[in-house]
């Protein structure tokens, strides 16, 4: 079994996948509501092709062991996710295509990021750490099959090593 230790998530590193979706410098930053409020502008490029975004919240357990076994893939349009409770969280990501398990990278999630993965972005589902965890959920609604899963024979499963 492969093992993989987690980078840190930033812009750049994640780029490939999709956006990270943090209050940082890269952002176009506009001061609104009288100057009370800061927008931190367009930070996600969210994909809906035919159907249309709906915010959801997912409520996510620990995975125990923390070995990754099944990843998914949204071909129709992209999934955003965002921590509601300030607890860091982990990323497993492949690139859109043919899935490829060494090509998986591992990223670790601050508690003030979040992620948009890219339409058609291989992604495993979500890893929560430290105590069960809510998440604001931005996605797509619609017609056609917008899920595509892929079981990793044991010999494919990862490992993650903190």
């Amino acid at each position: 079994m492969r093992s993989l230790t987690p980078q840190p998530l930033t812009a750049d590193a994640f780029a490939p996948f999709g956006e990270v979706i943090e209050a940082s410098e890269r952002a176009e930053v506009i001061p609104i509501n009288y100057g009370w409020t800061t927008r931190f502008h367009d930070l996600a490029d969210v994909e809906v092709g035919e159907g249309r975004a709906i915010i959801s919240l997912f409520r996510s357990t620990p995975l125990t062991p923390l070995v990754l076994k099944i990843f998914e893939r949204h071909p129709l349009g992209s999934q955003a996710f965002m921590p509601l409770q300030g607890r860091p969280y982990l990323v497993a990501v492949a690139p859109r295509g043919d899935f490829d398990p060494a090509a998986v990278r591992l990223f670790q999630a601050a508690p003030h990021q979040g992620v948009n993965y890219a339409r058609g972005v291989w992604h495993h589902f979500l890893l929560a750490q430290e105590a069960e965890s809510d998440f604001l959920v931005v996605d797509r609604e619609g017609p056609g099959d917008n899920l595509d899963e892929v079981t990793l024979a044991e010999a494919d499963w990862i490992a993650v090593r903190p």
